[in-house]
């Protein structure tokens, strides 16, 4: 075959693309079980901080998920369980869960020093991209334990001191039930009060897209587990 034909360069260009092409599925599927391990320990190690346990090693994330995170289920609305196998709550795939009418609302129930917390993943959107987090609710049902924010693209010094303890520890303490009523804790710039009377953090400095979004992301989250929480608050579960 003429090397300089058009047909010559044609199935030359063919044939290195399906070698490229199967030597990159090959490196893909090679890399893809590490990769995933690798996600799965930072999602522990994301719920972890919310009850303020931090693994001192990569290698001891999942053995700490184990012994601190105890049980973990679904609930509805109504705050019943409706999925408690292994890892139902994990496996809820949250941005694609907040888009639906009727939500899956995860759970995890952690043990830390001998009492019981409620763990809750959130999800929402900030100035650039998604935010997302978890808040861990005492065994009282009322008030906040911890609380581990993330995000994807927020403007580092500002909006992305989300992820900053100093932010996050505010949040410790406040309540999330005002008078019986469910009023999430809000996000408000320094000196303004909630108008429902719910409590409140001060927002981040020049970040009040991102601080508006975490507010909006708690209410829209945690505001469909009520029921759940109510039934907490009215229980003696062990």
């Amino acid at each position: 075959m003429n090397k300089n034909s058009n047909t010559y360069q044609i199935v030359y260009s063919a044939i290195m693309v399906v070698i490229v092409g199967a030597m990159l599925a090959l490196v893909y599927m090679t890399l893809k079980p590490k990769q995933d391990i690798n996600r799965d320990n930072d999602t522990r190690k994301q719920i972890l901080a919310a009850i303020g346990v931090t693994p001192e090693t990569d290698s001891d994330v999942a053995s700490d998920f184990k012994s601190h995170i105890i049980k973990e289920y679904v609930v509805n609305e109504n705050g019943e369980v409706t999925d408690s196998s292994q890892n139902a709550a994990f496996n809820v795939n949250m941005a694609k869960n907040i888009k639906q009418a009727k939500r899956k609302l995860p759970v995890f129930v952690a043990k830390i020093n001998n009492d019981r917390k409620y763990i809750i993943p959130v999800y929402g959107a900030g100035l650039w991209g998604p935010i997302w987090g978890y808040v861990s609710i005492n065994a009282d049902g009322t008030t906040i334990f911890g609380t581990n924010f993330s995000h994807q693209s927020e403007t580092p010094g500002l909006g992305a001191r989300i992820t900053e303890s100093d932010f996050q520890k505010e949040f410790k303490g406040k309540h999330i039930y005002m008078d019986g009523a469910f009023k999430c804790v809000e996000v408000l710039k320094k000196g303004q009060k909630s108008i429902d009377g719910a409590e409140s953090v001060d927002a981040i400095s020049g970040a009040t897209i991102t601080s508006r979004g975490v507010s909006a992301m708690m209410s829209d989250c945690m505001k469909p587990y009520d029921l759940f929480f109510k039934k907490i608050q009215g229980s003696t579960e062990k």
